[in-house]
């Protein structure tokens, strides 16, 4: 089976979980979703990205529409919750992207949020929806550490599991 992991990744956090996969799957093709070779060429196709305003961000979306027909196993990062609501709808937002999609699969973990994000939080009036409270400068805490050692595992258990099913 040729497997396909490429990924996007802003601050680090969903390229740790693309080369955690690699590891697990050392005979896959790993790249960034901008340097993607055709998918036509793959029977599986991991696609990783970071979280922009509840979707995949947008060059991986671009990558996504690409993808029609093919087995889909999406992974990701946000700076919520992975158990949010939030991170569901990110997920299902991003299996939208793709025509006539297959996703087989999904998983979703907490990554550091981009400092440049938090500034721009800080400055917001409180009134506004992504204005810092105590609750979101925890959440901001939190995302500081991940993904951390059993996400990796959590990961890569995971497209084991993914790459089992489809074989």
């Amino acid at each position: 089976m040729k497997v396909l992991i490429a990924y996007s990744s802003k601050t680090g956090n969903t390229r740790q979980l693309a080369e955690a996969l690699h590891l697990a799957l050392p005979n896959a093709d790993l790249c960034p979703v901008a340097n993607a070779p055709n998918p036509a060429h793959y029977d599986l196709i991991f696609a990783g990205f970071w979280v922009e305003a509840e979707n995949a961000n947008t060059d991986t979306v671009a990558f996504l529409k690409k993808l029609g027909g093919k087995p889909v196993a999406l992974f990701a990062t946000l700076g919520a919750y992975p158990d949010s609501q939030h991170a569901a709808d990110s997920l299902t937002a991003a299996a939208n992207e793709i025509p006539d999609g297959n996703v087989v699969d999904r998983f979703i973990c907490q990554g550091a949020i981009d400092p440049d994000m938090i500034g721009w939080m800080e400055q917001l009036p409180a009134d506004a929806d992504n204005a810092p409270t105590e609750s979101r400068r925890q959440l901001w805490k939190d995302a500081e550490t991940h993904p951390d050692a059993a996400d990796l595992q959590a990961v890569t258990d995971w497209a084991l599991a993914v790459l089992e099913k489809q074989a």
